[in-house]
């Protein structure tokens, strides 16, 4: 029975197996003629060199209905890591940019910023995205940016095709589109969205009532999807998290910034498969409980920052709440898993939780002592108001980088 299933305010759009890809791939390239598209891939010096980010420039480099493809190389200090991206990304022809965040120009770039005040001192994956947006802002003809990862297994196409058509097509007008899809091998993934983010939202529902916030992100069916595309108009408008936090920190932003029936969500694989990040229960600082610990905070300073009161009170509920919605999650999970033919460790999974709970009652003391937190990267609106030519900038950064280093 197909899913035609649509809960909640933003829109779903699902791959019914009724079409095609040619067809999508024929109507992007027609739509794309009137509303060009932009495509930002962050990558480290490491993952460029992993076999799924060759696949993807092969791919891409058949992809013509992209304009422009804003390759953002971090936490890569050497001549030699861009030499290296620069022919990794060769497949990719003349439409491949390659912004060096770490060279000599993109720190000089990065100072300046800083020496005018602007929160931008962390690295990672956010600041990468933050500085591809401002790149592919000095291209007014841009209508919408879509950022995917660069360490998709299997990647396709048609993954690309479906997450960059709802925004270009005419007949369709939204502002925001996240991807969702299956995150299984032998076994099913996604575990901080499976155990934490999903019973998480619906403990807060079941304390706090359906505040418009908590409904929304209840809609999204994979909330922590690294794939998304978003209108020139709203990058400019949204601030970036530079933590763990980014992909519900977007979606909070999104919220913030356009209405609900503007967004919508796109089935664009059946599977999916990156790079895994350890549970480290041992140590919060790190994997996958460092994730868990900044989307929740991100999540409780979003309601805060909507004028709603937690007290310790409120986390202990929450943490018996999310307990039992987790604790039944699992118990469905398992069974999925046996019709499905898949492997589940339900004393891991069990585990998991466990860790998780602990980090709802630290991440009340935690939001207490610092209502803030870090703050984001600033809005692309912002940066141009003190600096007017600043995406022009980035893009003299990588045409004298693509000279001085690769001849």
């Amino acid at each position: 029975m197909p899913d035609f299933a649509q809960r909640g305010p933003i829109t779903t759009l699902h791959d019914l197996g009724t079409v095609e890809i040619g067809q999508l791939e024929a109507e992007l390239r027609d739509a794309v003629r009137r509303n060009p598209i932009g495509l930002v891939l962050p990558i480290t010096a490491s993952d460029m060199r992993a076999q799924p980010f060759a696949n993807i420039t092969q791919k891409l480099g058949e992809a013509d209905y992209v304009d422009t493809v804003t390759v953002v190389l971090n936490r890569a200090d050497s001549p030699e890591d861009y030499r290296e991206a620069v022919r990794l990304t060769a497949p990719m022809g003349d439409k491949v940019q390659i912004l060096w965040t770490d060279g000599p120009r993109g720190q000089d770039a990065l100072n300046d910023l800083l020496e005018a005040g602007f929160t931008v001192s962390r690295p990672g994956k956010g600041r990468a995205v933050w500085f591809a947006f401002g790149h592919l802002l000095a291209d007014t003809q841009l209508k919408a940016f879509v950022l995917q990862d660069g360490d998709i297994v299997g990647y396709d196409n048609e993954m690309l095709i479906r997450l960059a058509l709802p925004m270009a097509h005419p007949g369709m007008d939204f502002d925001f589109c996240k991807a969702f899809y299956a995150r299984c091998t032998d076994r099913m993934h996604g575990r901080v969205v499976r155990l934490l983010v999903v019973p998480f939202v619906r403990a807060l529902i079941t304390v706090l009532g359906s505040d418009p916030y908590l409904v929304f992100l209840r809609s999204f069916r994979y909330p922590l999807a690294g794939e998304f595309a978003i209108t020139s108009t709203l990058a400019r408008s949204n601030r970036i998290p530079c933590d763990w936090g980014l992909e519900v920190g977007t979606l909070s932003e999104v919220f913030r910034n356009t209405s609900p029936k503007r967004v919508c969500q796109v089935d664009i694989a059946r599977l999916y498969e990156h790079k895994h990040q350890p549970l480290s229960l041992g140590d919060p600082s790190k994997g996958l409980m460092k994730m868990a610990s900044d989307i929740l905070r991100s999540i409780v300073r979003t309601l805060a920052s909507r004028g709603m009161v937690l007290s310790n009170g409120h986390f202990i509920s929450l943490r018996s709440a999310y307990l039992r919605l987790a604790q039944d999650a699992i118990r469905q999970y398992h069974a999925d898993s046996l019709m499905n033919g898949l492997q589940y460790d339900r004393h891991s999974e069990e585990q998991a939780i466990e860790g998780f709970a602990e980090l709802i009652t630290q991440t009340g003391q935690a939001v207490s002592d610092d209502p803030s937190g870090e703050p984001a990267l600033p809005t692309w609106t912002r940066v141009m108001t003190a600096f007017p030519e600043f995406p022009q900038r980035l893009r003299d950064i990588v045409r004298l980088d693509r000279e001085e280093y690769a001849g």
